[in-house]
């Protein structure tokens, strides 16, 4: 592959930072992780943006999450039709292989991904409605978040309240897959919608009984 690289210095150099101390100190666990195969202790799906570092936010060691980022952590419905559904496949290995007992979505603030939805969706960013777009049609699936908040929060809070929506749709959508929905049922798998803000640190969970996010 003539186009490849070789790794910036930068990175090279942090590298070897790792190498030679966090490894270096915790050689034996990155051993036994490597001897033993993983079993993390929840599936995440958060945001491909670089801003959301999930493992940080819950001081996660390597080999604790199974995490999977796409643009707005957004889960497609439940579509067997011999296409590559790469967002699906994760959560297939996830809860039928790993069996994991917990499901994280997380959202954040100030997500690109949803203002692209909310401009598309309003007439705004025609360059998304193209079908040869991958963000736009990817952005299709929050299209019943955006009929959810378009006429119930005034403009300047539709895209924090997307953001959640984005949540709220993944959650609907997980449960359109029949092993997750077995999985609920027999409680070996919680699934859990959060929403992070960046700047604050602050971290919301969505309460099912109250049906809205509230502080943990």
């Amino acid at each position: 592959m003539q186009h490849a690289k070789p790794l910036p210095s930068l990175f090279a150099q942090r590298y070897h930072g790792w190498k030679a101390t966090t490894h270096a100190d915790n050689a034996a666990w990155y051993r036994r992780l490597a001897n033993e195969g993983q079993r993390p202790k929840a599936m995440v799906i958060a945001c491909c943006d670089s801003r959301v570092h999930v493992t940080s936010i819950f001081g996660a060691d390597s080999g604790e999450f199974f995490i999977h980022r796409n643009i707005a952590n957004l889960v497609p419905p439940y579509e067997p039709d011999g296409a590559q559904h790469g967002t699906s496949a994760a959560i297939e290995f996830a809860v039928t292989a790993l069996k994991v007992p917990h499901l994280m979505i997380v959202g954040h603030s100030k997500c690109g991904g949803v203002q692209g939805c909310l401009d598309m969706c309003s007439g705004k960013a025609p360059a998304l409605e193209e079908t040869s777009s991958f963000v736009g049609r990817w952005m299709d699936l929050l299209r019943p978040g955006y009929e959810r908040v378009k006429d119930t929060f005034p403009e300047d809070q539709q895209a924090p309240a997307l953001e959640k929506e984005a949540v709220l749709v993944s959650l609907e959508n997980l449960m359109t897959f029949p092993f997750v929905r077995e999985a609920v049922e027999a409680r070996t798998l919680s699934l859990h919608g959060l929403w992070t803000e960046i700047g604050e640190g602050d971290l919301e969970y969505y309460d099912s009984i109250e049906r809205r996010f509230l502080p943990v």
